[in-house]
């Protein structure tokens, strides 16, 4: 009887713990589709109204102006200038960390350097920000000086190097886990035929974690491309076509963010412009994951 009486009660427990976890995995399917169906029935809106063929192929974006245009291409320029400067930025030295973490450092080393490096993930972003303007800016405008590179105070390669410093710890922390799950016995095998420990971490255990690092590199670069307070507070935000990182410009997110804090009337087409722009900003997003996924799956090693 007793032992009926606990079959049960565990089989209830069980039961109890599968429901808690199907409603946690519903729960975020529900919020994804919920953020969905905001940006896209309010995008709906602002279609209506503006041909998506002028939205994707002209070059003027003043939706607030007085003749307004809606060209999403000098906001895209912004966001991919900077994103490129933050990936020149984050990936080597990511990348760099990650092998030393990995493959050179003892476990104290370890133990202490990869809480330190997953601070810098918890700076807010506006320290970041004002860190970029106030002190990136001025020191590139002394570097680049004697080129002949004249540096305005908002610009997207401070802004971007400063990106590229707040993604390295998304980039190193998941490289080094990936380069960890290499299995020891290649390192053995490597070290076996006389290659040194440089050699195996970069011909052996970084070829064989390929996959978990193109996937560390492409949530980086999803993060940067989602960023707002640095680039709004230091890269400006003039909406231009933007052709080289020394040019201050806008990028999605900084527009977003502007006319969300101003006094634009709800429901206006200048407001619904926004979720347009989101529209824009969740679709490049989803691609670099279908590309990060395809990517993955290509290179993935079995062990």
């Amino acid at each position: 009887m007793n032992r009926d009486f606990t079959v049960r009660k565990v089989r209830v427990g069980e039961w109890a713990v599968e429901v808690v976890l199907f409603a946690a995995a519903a729960s975020a399917i529900a919020i994804i589709g919920g953020i969905l169906y905001v940006v896209l029935s309010e995008a709906v809106k602002f279609f209506g109204q503006v041909s998506f063929l002028e939205f994707v192929t002209s070059t003027t974006w003043t939706p607030t102006f007085d003749n307004p245009q809606y060209g999403i291409a000098p906001l895209l320029t912004g966001t991919f200038m900077s994103t490129m400067v933050a990936l020149v930025v984050a990936v080597p030295l990511g990348l760099l960390v990650a092998i030393y973490l990995s493959e050179f450092a003892s476990p104290h080393a370890r133990e202490l350097i990869k809480p330190t490096l997953e601070l810098l993930a918890g700076v807010p972003t506006v320290v970041y920000g004002y860190f970029a303007l106030l002190f990136a800016t001025p020191l590139l405008q002394r570097a680049l000086a004697p080129f002949g590179i004249e540096l305005p105070g908002f610009n997207l390669l401070s802004a971007g190097v400063v990106m590229g410093l707040m993604i390295i710890p998304t980039i190193a922390s998941l490289s080094e886990d990936a380069m960890r799950a290499v299995p020891r016995a290649m390192r053995e095998g490597s070290f076996a035929l006389g290659a040194t420990r440089l050699e195996t971490s970069l011909r052996v255990v970084f070829p064989a974690a390929v996959s978990g690092v193109v996937g560390a590199v492409i949530l980086g670069m999803s993060r940067a491309v989602g960023e707002t307070m640095i680039v709004a507070i230091a890269a400006g935000q003039q909406p231009v076509m933007v052709t080289s990182p020394t040019q201050q410009g806008a990028t999605v997110t900084a527009f977003i963010a502007q006319v969300a804090l101003g006094d634009i009337p709800f429901g206006t087409l200048e407001y619904s412009s926004i979720f347009a722009a989101g529209m824009a900003l969740l679709a490049l997003t989803l691609v670099f994951n279908f590309i990060a996924f395809a990517l993955q799956r290509r290179y993935r090693e079995a062990y």
